[in-house]
């Protein structure tokens, strides 16, 4: 990963991108709830989208762990609980 890659999905103020998969429950289950309190996101699927699998396992001591959020200031969190995305935007 270089920091050219992570800038590419370091989101907007306010927002995050999220890392997912089309079989994730836990992704489904985040983005209703991040639906439900009005937080916008950009989602990434990693099975789809050339090097977003690499910037996951980043991130995540080499494992493709989903859902993963990046936040503006260019942090992660793996698997969040809504609370927590709403404290860090």
């Amino acid at each position: 990963m270089t920091a050219a890659n992570l800038q590419d999905y370091v989101p907007a103020e306010g927002t995050v991108t999220m890392f997912t998969t089309s079989w994730c429950g836990y992704c489904r289950s985040l983005k209703r709830s991040m639906d439900a309190h009005g937080i916008g996101y950009r989602e990434v699927n990693i099975e789809e989208v050339p090097g977003a699998a690499e910037l996951v396992e980043a991130f995540n001591g080499g494992n493709q762990t989903v859902p993963t959020l990046v936040f503006p200031d260019g942090s992660a969190a793996t698997n969040p609980r809504i609370e927590q995305v709403r404290e860090r935007l």
